[in-house]
């Protein structure tokens, strides 16, 4: 048997060895972990809803599904990077792109993102584009936003969305003197939390194949161009720090396969460029923002206004070319590419030719079109669910009267219900057609489609609204 002195010093060089062995990063990764916090994944997601729904009126989206499709392929690629012990089954991450020119990106909890046009237009690669959203991604996934409002404990989950907007719109100040302290704690984060979005952010990166320096290369691209870099180009820590930082954690970090290619990236930047001048955040505040729902204006797919007026109900027939958007981050639907995409309410999108839509009596009309969305509901059946959709459709507008009965169809792969409504339109008092088409997200949400047009035009959009149904594919 060993002596115990000569048995220590075998233990002692066995153990130096299995150090050696092992990779550095075991060691030298700081580590992360969650904060504090008293609110359920599903209530991140329920704010972060309210909120996108809020945003979307207020901010103009740029109405360019190349651009939009190029960004949620990015955003997507990071998201399946997330290290598994911060991924969250609940969450619905979705990405959409500002007519902004600030040189920012910000995400709501549970998911929702988006990127200002100004920040695409700055960087000078797509890994440093990446690197901002890795970023914001990290909040998200961290959960920030609620582990901050924890700390604020008289308040409620949902009474700073107000503050959060007003956070996103014209910097921290203006978003807690219109309401209250609490919207701070969703996009305004300490010292430490930013510090944690970038290593989190540095480490998605690294797992997507993207250099992780891109991320901290990001600071002088914005500081070379003069930006301010709002939320993302926070001042605690300073930027010189946090650049440091970044690097020092990218030496231990494994790059997986990468795909420099930014072939793709110039290209949308190209594209970008024939746009005329967007608006800076402090501009649009000014405006008093410019979504239907406001009755104000309305966008065209390029993010432009164009006054509101009653809709006239004399459209162009639909193309027979079709045009491919990405939705909701649970879908994908193809449309006439002479329909234009229109946001409502953050959960629901409306696709409609010119002339379809407008604003009659404070109230958004379509005459002609295809609305996709999703819906909460108190069942996982979906006979229970539809009849609860269709009966919230009815109470606010007495006029609904059903066709028939349900009838069972396929919607993507799934079970699905179809229900015929019959209707008189509130702008040109002609009697129309609805189909109401539903079935069942995996989370138990409800997912509709719903197709409107006069009824003596409808033999002639029947065919249009079936090869739209027929496109439709769930991701979630």
């Amino acid at each position: 048997m060993r002596s115990i002195r000569g048995m220590s010093k075998w233990l002692a060089c066995l153990l130096a060895a299995a150090i050696v062995a092992m990779p550095l990063a075991a060691f030298a990764q700081t580590k992360i972990v969650y904060h504090s916090n008293k609110f359920k994944p599903t209530d991140d997601v329920k704010l972060g809803r309210q909120a996108a729904a809020e945003a979307e009126q207020q901010f103009p989206l740029l109405r360019d599904s190349e651009v939009t499709a190029y960004v949620e392929r990015v955003g997507q690629r990071l998201v399946a990077s997330i290290p598994a012990e911060f991924q969250h089954s609940e969450f619905r991450y979705y990405f959409k792109v500002l007519n902004a020119s600030d040189i920012n990106a910000f995400a709501l909890p549970g998911g929702p993102m988006y990127v200002n046009r100004g920040m695409i237009e700055a960087a000078r690669t797509e890994g440093e584009m990446a690197g901002v959203m890795a970023h914001e991604l990290s909040h998200v996934a961290l959960r920030h936003g609620t582990a901050q409002a924890t700390k604020a404990q008289k308040y409620a989950v949902g009474a700073g969305i107000a503050g959060i907007l007003g956070t996103i719109l014209a910097g921290p100040a203006a978003g807690q003197l219109a309401q209250l302290p609490i919207g701070a704690y969703f996009l305004r984060y300490s010292r430490e939390y930013e510090t944690e979005a970038d290593l989190l952010g540095a480490r998605i990166m690294a797992n997507a194949g993207y250099d992780p320096r891109d991320l901290a290369n990001m600071f002088r691209t914005i500081e070379a161009q003069g930006g301010g870099g709002g939320g993302f180009l926070s001042d605690h820590p300073s930027p010189k720090d946090r650049y440091a930082r970044i690097n020092q954690e990218a030496q231990y970090l494994r790059v997986g396969e990468q795909t420099r290619d930014d072939t793709e990236f110039r290209s949308i930047k190209e594209r970008l460029r024939r746009y005329p001048r967007a608006q800076t955040m402090a501009e649009i505040q000014r405006n008093g923002g410019r979504y239907p729902n406001q009755g104000n204006n309305y966008p065209d797919q390029n993010g432009n206004n164009y006054p509101s007026n009653s809709p006239r109900g004399r459209v162009e027939y639909p193309s027979s070319r079709f045009r491919t958007y990405s939705e909701l981050g649970v879908m994908q639907v193809s449309v006439p590419d002479n329909w234009r995409e229109l946001s409502d309410q953050g959960t629901s999108v409306w696709f409609a030719p010119e002339g379809a839509y407008g604003s009659t009596n404070g109230q958004v009309v379509y005459t002609h079109g295809v609305n996709v969305g999703t819906a909460r509901t108190n069942s996982r059946n979906l006979q229970q669910a539809s009849n609860e959709f269709v009966s919230a459709l009815q109470q606010g507008n007495s006029n609904l009267r059903a066709r028939g009965d349900y009838q069972r169809m396929d919607v993507g792969g799934r079970s699905g219900l179809l229900i015929t409504l019959g209707n008189t339109n509130e702008a040109t008092g002609r009697p129309e057609i609805i189909n109401v088409v539903t079935t069942q997200l995996r989370s138990g949400d409800l997912l509709y489609l719903i197709t409107v047009s006069p009824e003596n035009e409808y033999s002639s959009y029947q065919n249009t609204f079936l090869n739209i149904l027929r496109s439709l594919r769930l991701n979630d």
